[in-house]
């Protein structure tokens, strides 16, 4: 979705269920997947989730870890989430624990009148229509730039029957739930990703005895396959005052790719270069490749005699991708504008800006 990121998550049984018949939660995640998840909330400025589940569950929704908000605060976000929910009745207590524990902002999108008690607790937003592009662009529109969506089965439906969704994770419990009445992960809607048109898992990991997908629309095209790629590179960077943490991608024009991220086998090496080195001892051929990376490549540094920009400009490479352009924190770069002034295609990627800017809390105020 254009300027505001929409990562779907959510957790189902072997046989495709999100919960069971039961009054009780059932408990889909291990502990190591919940923690990620936690995680992932704490890196978006809103949440969302249905009625239904406000309702069912009871859920507080708040970021509570303090080492989580202040990386907010560093990151220029608000300690609290932004808490979004959507109804068709706007029927919701507003004695709920959606409403009444943290101090962010609460947003009810709601297709009917709601009560003035709820209005008193939540900003209401009304619209006979209400589908999964009228809220991005309404919470856009109030300044959101990252949404995590986690269901239930309606919202998780409306959402990826639109095609409104730029990452979708899915973890799998491994076990059955077997109630032929229970909510499923989607119901029946004119999905875009079908048999000839499959979602990219760019990673698939286990964590606990659960099994995470990391899917990403085919249709997003493979700059975004690739800058996930760089962006999940940029993570395993341990962060140090003198460096930013970024993750960068070699991809050739024969189709092979290499990632790499900073100070990843040396205390000197950009991330552009690790993917560089990785490239060169395979064998492949640089000229017409393309380089992925999460920040502007350098034009200047103190470590090393070449610059980032001028290796890609020696190698051949055909085109640039990058998130965030590099702020004046250690020096002023130059980096997109003397690529773009040797012939070479610079693209900027500012909707995952945000993001980069989070992994970089430790320099970037």
């Amino acid at each position: 979705m254009d300027n505001i990121r929409v990562i779907l998550s959510a957790a189902v049984s072997l046989d495709g269920y999100l919960d069971d018949l039961s009054p009780v939660r059932l408990r889909l995640s291990s502990d190591e997947d919940w923690k990620q998840v936690q995680k992932l909330r704490a890196e978006c400025d809103a949440i969302l989730v249905g009625a239904g589940t406000v309702r069912k569950d009871n859920p507080s929704l708040v970021i509570r870890d303090e080492n989580a908000r202040d990386a907010r605060a560093l990151a220029g976000m608000a300690r609290d989430i932004i808490k979004v929910t959507v109804s068709r009745s706007g029927r919701l207590d507003p004695e709920s624990r959606f409403f009444t524990e943290g101090a962010g902002r609460k947003i009810v999108f709601s297709a009917t009148p709601v009560d003035p008690a709820l209005a008193r607790v939540a900003e209401i937003i009304e619209s006979k229509e209400i589908t999964a592009r009228f809220i991005c662009e309404r919470l856009r529109e109030s300044g959101c730039r990252s949404l995590m969506v986690e269901g239930g089965s309606q919202i998780l439906t409306m959402f990826l029957a639109e095609g409104v969704v730029d990452e979708f994770r899915l973890a799998i419990a491994p076990f059955f739930v077997g109630e032929e009445e229970a909510p499923r992960l989607v119901s029946a809607g004119p999905f875009p990703w079908v048999k000839d048109n499959r979602m990219t898992p760019y990673k698939v990991e286990l964590l606990g005895d659960t099994t995470v997908m990391h899917l990403i629309p085919k249709a997003m095209n493979d700059d975004m396959v690739y800058m996930m790629m760089a962006l999940e590179a940029s993570r395993k960077c341990v962060p140090c005052a003198t460096a930013y943490c970024v993750g960068a991608v070699v991809a050739t024009a024969a189709g092979q790719f290499f990632t790499g991220y900073t100070h990843e086998t040396g205390p000197a090496n950009h991330a552009e270069e690790e993917a560089v080195a990785k490239a060169l001892a395979a064998g492949a051929d640089l000229h017409d490749a393309v380089m992925y990376s999460t920040m502007e490549p350098c034009s200047t540094r103190s470590s090393k005699l070449r610059s980032c920009t001028q290796m890609i400009i020696e190698y051949g490479f055909r085109r640039v991708v990058y998130a965030f352009k590099e702020p004046p924190c250690f020096v002023e770069c130059h980096g997109d504008r003397l690529l773009r002034e040797a012939g070479i295609v610079v693209d900027v990627m500012d909707s995952l800006a945000p993001e980069v800017a989070k992994i970089n809390s430790h320099i970037i105020q």
